[in-house]
């Protein structure tokens, strides 16, 4: 085993019994046609039930709704990228030529799916008590961190955005289909479309206001906030 695998499980906090599953984890799929876009999927699943696990637990009081944005702010690709980068992740990818050449061990997006795909093997290669206990040590102090009332200060627009990037859905798009009234006293109608939902319409008394009402819309839809 080279050095620079022994160090990234020493940063990982786990040793590998199946070396070849962490290769697989770290290989793009720009580098082999075998490469770990199957573990990412299972990685996925993986940290997100670990996660809502230790949410469920940590808030007993907690809505469904509540429970549901505090686990999207924690699993979203940007979080996960973090994690990646504390862990050093990006160092030991296996790239093809081209995104070598992009420098793609810096990206982001990358290193996040990296991470999930690293979870995926731990969790055949340990088992799922093994794995919860490296994504709660490598989460923890966001876990600690993690409080419903910051969920509360973030606006709908935010949520909803926070919501389709953890599942890498396209973001919402918002269009203005009308303005009416005087200057001074304008009502202004948004129309908002995501992928999974039909389009949504809401009024304000600004182009702002009006989005914040769609999104709003969307997330009760989802059930991602409770309903007035």
């Amino acid at each position: 085993m080279n050095k620079s695998l022994k160090k990234l499980q020493y940063q990982l906090g786990y040793q590998f019994q199946n070396t070849d599953l962490l290769m697989l984890a770290l290989t793009h799929r720009s580098h082999s046609g075998e490469n770990n876009e199957r573990l990412e999927f299972l990685g996925d699943s993986v940290v997100n039930l670990i996660i809502a696990e230790s949410l469920y637990k940590k808030f007993p009081s907690a809505t469904e709704g509540q429970l549901t944005r505090l686990r999207a702010c924690l699993v979203r690709g940007k979080t996960i990228a973090e994690v990646g980068e504390e862990l050093n992740i990006g160092s030991s990818l296996r790239l093809g030529p081209g995104e070598i050449k992009k420098n793609s061990y810096q990206s982001s997006s990358i290193i996040a799916d990296v991470v999930e795909s690293v979870i995926g093997a731990i969790y055949l290669d340990g088992g799922l008590d093994v794995c919860r206990q490296c994504i709660l040590t490598w989460f923890s102090s966001r876990i600690a961190m993690s409080t419903i009332d910051a969920q509360k200060n973030k606006d709908p627009k935010t949520r909803l955005q926070e919501w389709l990037q953890q599942k890498k859905q396209p973001l919402p798009n918002y269009e203005l289909i009308n303005v009416q009234g005087e200057a001074h006293d304008q009502i202004f109608t948004v129309q908002c479309q995501v992928l999974e939902f039909q389009p949504v319409t809401g009024e304000g008394n600004s182009r702002r206001s009006a989005e914040q009402k769609t999104a709003r819309k969307i997330l009760i839809a989802a059930g991602l906030e409770e309903s007035e």
